[in-house]
């Protein structure tokens, strides 16, 4: 397949669905092509990482499948296309997600220059990790990639409160990198990601922030203020949830189930000018400058390569796009979760992993990731989850700007993940 600068948008989806079925058929000659002479395909985009002076793919490539072959096939494939930012964690996939990039840089430890890998500690859980915890985690990670530095530790992944962000983490930061075990540090962030981001910006010692941002986020004027913010001050930005799933969607991968009216004038839309919605959605995230990267989990080549085309095509959205994009999510809001994890809170103060489990079943329904959201939901304290079904949670519902329905959702939870 010819690769050109810019798609023909009439030809986009053809080119996606032939790039699929390659890669499928490759599969089978992997060893014989690799001994071939080809052009090699036109890599992704770098971007500026904030003022870290670091270039970094702008597609990330999210790296949660357990699936050892799937997992060698899509590393090498990424590497080949040019998304050499890899994302993931101690606890993804069970730790299998590490030990796949390490069996990887095993096979192939000149790759390991051409990458910046990304990584953190699990799930914050009360009490607070301390610094001798976070050394621990970043120690096991080093281990199980066969590295000897981790690019971007998010020492704290998804926190949601800036009092989180102490000065004994801090130090810890500073001393990880005088011993060149990280280069840069920061946080993940999937609740409150407004006021976390905001108060990154204020300070001087945090390189990066991986948080959720999409095209229903972008509507949000404190967060807009919060991201300017960093760009300013020159805080490096990783988008994650981009494709803005929520707990009540249904998707298959790339292949979105229509349901709704709403689902089909989108979808239709964005297939009239050549790019299914998934990658109308990567790139209105990636039009916004002040983010380097886009992370997506990809589990298979197919999904890749189609968000590698998305990303390599040049046509920019327009302002009737956004539009679009506007009127779905004021149709669809109900369906979303926007992390605003304090509204919850406050409103359910014995409670405090609403937003938590809106997100599990996001894992669930949205990613298909049955496994992580059982994992992640087990993972609440007894004395929570026994509560669960007999909260009154009105008053939640009552002050949730997107009118979810909480109540029936936290059923739909315990149904699935208990």
């Amino acid at each position: 397949m010819k690769e050109r600068h810019n798609i023909d948008r009439r030809n986009f989806l053809k080119t996606v669905g032939a790039a699929g079925l390659g890669s499928a058929l490759a599969s089978t000659k992997a060893i014989s092509q690799e001994k071939t002479q080809k052009p090699r395909p036109t890599p992704v985009p770098k971007r500026k990482l904030g003022k870290t002076g670091v270039d970094i793919s702008c597609l990330a490539l999210g790296t949660a499948t357990s699936n050892f072959v799937q997992n060698q096939i899509v590393l090498r494939n990424s590497l080949l296309r040019g998304v050499t930012c890899w994302d993931t964690a101690t606890n993804y996939a069970g730790g299998n997600s590490e030990l796949g990039i390490g069996k990887y840089l095993a096979k192939n430890p000149q790759a390991r220059k051409k990458l910046f890998i990304i990584t953190k500690p699990p799930d914050i859980k009360t009490p607070m990790p301390d610094a001798a915890d976070i050394e621990k985690h970043l120690q096991t990670s080093l281990k199980r990639m066969n590295t000897g530095y981790i690019d971007l530790y998010l020492g704290l992944h998804n926190i949601l409160n800036p009092a989180q962000l102490t000065n004994e983490l801090k130090e810890w930061a500073q001393s990880a990198k005088k011993r060149k075990l990280i280069r840069l540090f920061g946080f993940s962030t999937h609740k409150n990601m407004a006021q976390c981001l905001a108060a990154a910006a204020k300070l001087n010692w945090i390189d990066a922030v991986m948080t959720v941002y999409n095209f229903r986020l972008m509507q949000d004027a404190k967060m807009q203020a919060a991201v300017k913010a960093c760009q300013k001050t020159g805080i490096g930005l990783i988008a994650i949830k981009t494709l803005a799933a929520g707990p009540s969607a249904r998707w298959a991968g790339q292949d979105v189930k229509v349901e709704t009216e709403q689902d089909k004038k989108l979808i239709g839309h964005f297939t009239k000018k050549g790019f299914t919605a998934e990658q109308a959605k990567i790139k209105v995230a990636l039009q916004d400058k002040s983010f380097g990267s886009a992370c997506v989990g990809m589990g298979n080549v197919t999904v890749l390569n189609s968000n590698v085309a998305a990303v390599l095509d040049k046509t920019k959205l327009s302002q009737s796009d956004m539009e679009v994009f506007k009127e779905y999510t004021a149709a669809t809001c109900s369906g979303y979760c926007a992390g605003c994890a304090d509204i919850c809170d406050a409103a359910l103060p014995d409670l405090p992993y609403t937003s938590d489990i809106m997100r599990y079943l996001m894992y669930y329904n949205s990613y298909g990731d049955t496994g992580r959201a059982r994992e992640l939901f087990a993972q609440i304290p007894y004395s929570v989850r026994s509560k669960l079904l007999s909260t009154d949670y009105s008053a939640a519902e009552a002050r949730c700007p997107q009118r979810m329905p909480i109540a029936k959702l936290v059923a739909e939870a315990i149904s699935k993940l208990a």
